[in-house]
């Protein structure tokens, strides 16, 4: 990109600009692009003389976005926006059985229903590639934004996305997070308050995955201390599994524990009051939806768990290996 003195903005130096336009803070900003603090700095000026014009201001320790910045800041989202745009018309003109689909998945879901449907898409389908990318929720959504993903699959609402407009989502199944536990006290009750689970140790997911985002917001919201957690996995068969065997409380998603929950090792359940609810859905940036391959993948994915009875698929959709 040229400005009217001829000089050019880099588009690395706009990413890095970005990235400290999230953080607001150049320590934090420099170890997410992993580079140094000096460099990251060296290239915000270079941007700023391009410009002719600082960026930023500081008010005591706390950084600011100046006019300027917030100029190129929307500057920056809609020269982006539109090379997505681009991107996604040319892709458009494609055909249903040709290209490449990116697929995104979050690392805490169990992925074996998807695995198994890609193996019976390629079967149609031998031309169009697919790449499924496990990956940290701040991961799938950076690739989104970036275009490197045609498809995140992850669980939704997200609160963490504060810019929702350039995106849109498909259910997958509606879900909720049951309660798992050794308490013979309880072991008789379908629904438990949340005071109650708070008498015992839980296995958790990390403290940044979004499951355990939404178990301490709706505690907190509820003016509740979170659970204690007093280990933690990323997957759903690791936390049961740990659960089972050390005599921990957790909370998993409603089809997993229907399909797992079986068996000498089964724990009691019980759903919360009021209940947390979730979906797990695809999303993708307006428009990705209008490309033929990915509409018709889409589709076939909806048809493909109407092909048995509904509940058995939600069930093997988080079955464990």
């Amino acid at each position: 990109m040229k400005n009217t003195k001829g000089s050019f903005l880099p588009s690395k130096a706009l990413d890095y600009f970005l990235q400290l336009t999230e953080t607001m803070n150049y320590t934090q900003a420099a170890q997410i692009l992993g580079i140094s603090q000096p460099a990251l700095t060296q290239q915000i000026k270079k941007l700023e003389r391009s410009v002719g014009a600082p960026l930023f201001y500081n008010v005591g320790k706390k950084l600011h976005l100046s006019d300027a910045g917030y100029t190129l800041l929307n500057a920056t989202h809609q020269i982006y926006e539109t090379v997505s745009n681009a991107t996604d018309q040319i892709q458009r003109s494609t055909q249903v059985n040709q290209g490449t689909i990116d697929i995104g998945i979050l690392s805490s879901i169990e992925n074996d229903v998807f695995n198994d449907f890609v193996i019976n898409y390629y079967r149609k389908h031998p031309d169009v590639h697919i790449s499924f990318h496990v990956l940290t929720r701040k991961e799938l959504w950076e690739r989104l934004e970036d275009n490197q993903i045609d498809l995140g699959i992850m669980y939704l609402p997200d609160s963490s996305i504060k810019n929702w407009k350039p995106y849109d989502s498909k259910t997958i199944i509606d879900d909720e997070l049951i309660y798992l536990h050794h308490n013979e006290k309880y072991k008789n009750l379908s629904k438990i308050s949340l005071s109650k689970t708070l008498k015992e140790n839980w296995v958790t997911y990390p403290q940044d995955y979004y499951l355990s985002e939404i178990i301490n917001d709706f505690y907190k919201k509820r003016m509740l201390d979170s659970p204690n957690g007093v280990a933690h996995f990323t997957k759903s068969s690791s936390i049961y599994r740990f659960a089972s065997e050390i005599e921990l409380s957790t909370a998993l998603p409603a089809s997993y524990v229907e399909a797992n929950n079986r068996g000498e090792n089964q724990l009691y359940t019980a759903s919360f009051e009021p209940k947390i609810e979730f979906q797990l859905s695809f999303v993708f940036r307006k428009g990705k939806e209008k490309i033929p391959r990915i509409d018709n993948l889409l589709e076939e994915f909806e048809n493909y768990l109407s092909e048995k009875d509904y509940v058995s698929r939600l069930t093997e959709l988080n079955k464990m290996e």
